[in-house]
């Protein structure tokens, strides 16, 4: 038994945190894996948000240090016995000194937890789960960010400032314009074109009130913004089954957003990142995450009109995640340390939706799986 305990302990054993986006509450949950020479998950935990803007630095060490502790556990592993390399690729985790200064606290209050660690943004992780080349991950779950990483290692981002500055496209953005979209109809301020009606009620039911009034103390006094976002799901069950007009014009309008940050970044895409297209083109993947992409029929004619619109030049291909995000961040620390992981990448994801350029993509993206892998 001790043997065994030696061997997954050996320099190719990695473990790896990421937050998850689940329903629409980003940030709100965590999973960490552990990962043997083989490349397979041994252990595993999760835990609730390790954002350090929502909980500091010392919260999230302390997170780390006990879903890994029970990912220990359950990998056969004593709970002192360091790990090789940690990959944490954070919700919030934008800024190098933040980052840094998460390592050292890990390093000097939990110093059983690993021997070296690589703290990088969620999105990094995302990114890193599909391609060691790099490529784009758009997040639409309570918030949205667009992350573009080259083959350099170079990275570039459009949005991620959160809901006081940003986040258009995620689930707290539509939910937010749902409710404006009604008091500014009922102020005549700005009639809308749409009946406001379904929309209301579902507001009503959400947040459990009768007034424009009663709603004043959800967005100011109990503001919480998981809540707010998850009226988002309920908007899309009457856009989907009643076809309700305001609630599918609020997700056009989401995909137009998502699309318009996709479009932003455009000339930071490094050639080398691109591979052939179609008749000529190039093609990029892009690594769709959050739950609003749960309603990629509804966000479907908004993000390729903006394509179309913006004259974007490049094919893409929308690849969702099969697998842990977690499972990113563990190839990213070991790619950081030249550590030998096996990995598949196309077991990894799945392509939903192919974008074609100068083609009428309404109807023809290819769903299914894609076989054709990027190492």
């Amino acid at each position: 038994m001790q043997q065994s305990l030696i061997s997954l302990a050996s320099p190719y054993l990695y473990t790896h945190l990421i937050v998850l986006f689940l329903s629409c509450s980003g940030a709100t949950h965590s999973t960490l894996v552990i990962c043997d020479e083989a490349g397979q998950i041994v252990g595993r935990a999760k835990g609730p948000s390790t954002n350090h803007w929502a909980v500091g630095i010392p919260g999230v060490a302390e997170r780390i240090d006990a879903m890994a502790r029970a990912a220990k556990a359950e990998a056969n592993l004593p709970a002192d016995q360091q790990l090789t390399a940690v990959g944490l690729c954070l919700s919030g985790a934008e800024a190098e000194e933040t980052n840094r200064e998460l390592e050292a606290y890990l390093h000097t209050h939990y110093p059983t937890v690993a021997e070296r660690y690589v703290v990088a943004s969620d999105t990094v992780g995302s990114i890193q789960a599909v391609s060691r080349l790099g490529g784009m991950v758009i997040i639409a779950g309570t918030g949205s960010n667009t992350l573009l990483r080259n083959p350099d290692g170079s990275t570039h981002g459009c949005g991620g400032w959160g809901h006081m500055i940003g986040d258009e496209g995620g689930a707290w953005w539509i939910a937010r314009n749902a409710i404006k979209t009604v008091f500014d109809d009922r102020d005549n301020l700005q009639r809308s074109k749409y009946p406001v009606e379904r929309v209301w009620q579902l507001i009503q039911e959400h947040f459990g009130v009768r007034t424009l009034h009663d709603l004043l103390d959800h967005s100011y006094g109990r503001f919480c913004k998981t809540a707010y976002a998850g009226l988002c799901a309920k908007l899309a069950r009457a856009a989907q089954d009643e076809r309700d007009p305001l609630c599918r014009k609020l997700f056009g309008e989401a995909g137009q957003s998502l699309a318009r940050s996709v479009c932003a970044l455009r000339d930071k895409i490094a050639p080398d990142l691109l591979r052939p297209g179609t008749a000529g083109t190039s093609l990029l993947d892009i690594v769709c995450v959050g739950s609003v992409w749960l309603s990629w029929e509804l966000l479907r004619d908004g993000f390729v009109a903006e394509l179309d619109r913006q004259h974007f030049p490049h094919d893409l291909r929308l690849l969702r995640l099969t697998t842990t995000m977690a499972l990113g961040a563990a190839y990213l620390a070991a790619d950081t340390y030249k550590l030998a992981l096996p990995r598949d990448y196309t077991g990894n994801y799945d392509v939903f939706y192919t974008y074609r350029v100068g083609q009428a993509n309404g109807s023809n993206g290819t769903a299914g799986h894609d076989t054709n892998g990027r190492c």
